[in-house]
């Protein structure tokens, strides 16, 4: 089996505890507008500025072993996207012989999958998105089910070390009446899950352009002040806000 990724690197903590080996799989089924990866959204396109590399599961495993000494203050191997949940089956059996080595794993996803329990026995660390808790909105604008996520996110939360990741984009999910629903929708899992809220910002705005893609987002920056009233009404509803 094969895994297909647009781009690998080491970060400390973002995208998990510690020092991580970050492989960012090919494809998405989102087609969220403000993207900070558009290369890795089509999964059957490709960009010559953004080449894709398809690798052998057995060799993607040694590469990660060779790793080991650098994964230190409980590091280890994260998968993003793209939308990782897309390549399920070959990253379930290279997520089930990382567990059986002892390697921290980690998925940061958008947790739509129906099958995506499926490997929670194998993970260390689930990062999932909630980019609204508006269904209608939701799919309006990436195409996203919520009640999948919702379904997931029960599952987690009884079953791996949960964070949930929500970007907060002026105009689709920085109103009032939305951020009631988020916390409506979370509080049922205090105490379960750690929760972060992420400003929305323009890292990939240049991709686009080298994709030649249109970037149609406008007027979604979330001021400072806004973002503090946020944070506290998250806080005030009992939900683990946590930065890293």
């Amino acid at each position: 089996m094969f895994i297909r990724y647009f781009q690998k690197g080491f970060n400390y903590s973002q995208d998990g505890p510690g020092n991580r080996l970050v492989y960012h799989l090919h494809g998405c089924n989102f087609h969220c507008p403000w993207c900070s990866n558009p290369e890795g959204m089509d999964v059957n396109h490709t960009y010559s500025a953004f080449p894709v590399t398809k690798v052998d599961v057995d060799a993607m495993y040694d590469e990660i072993m060779s790793c080991r000494p650098m994964f230190f203050d409980g590091g280890g191997v994260t998968f993003t996207g793209g939308e990782v949940t897309l390549q399920l089956d070959a990253l379930s059996e290279l997520l089930k012989m990382l567990k059986n080595s002892g390697i921290n794993t980690a998925i940061e996803t958008n947790a739509e999958h129906i099958r995506l329990a499926e490997i929670f026995p194998f993970l260390s660390h689930l990062i999932m998105d909630l980019k609204t808790a508006d269904a209608e909105k939701l799919y309006s604008v990436t195409g996203g089910k919520l009640q999948n996520i919702l379904d997931n996110l029960k599952i987690a939360s009884d079953s791996v070390d949960t964070l949930v990741h929500i970007p907060i984009i002026h105009g689709f999910n920085d109103g009032d009446e939305d951020i009631k629903k988020f916390t409506e929708t979370l509080t049922p899992y205090n105490n379960k899950i750690k929760v972060e809220l992420l400003a929305y910002h323009e890292y990939g705005k240049d991709k686009w352009k080298k994709c030649g893609l249109e970037y149609t987002m406008t007027d979604a920056f979330v001021p400072a002040a806004r973002m503090k009233e946020i944070t506290a009404q998250f806080k005030s509803a009992g939900i683990n806000i946590i930065r890293t």
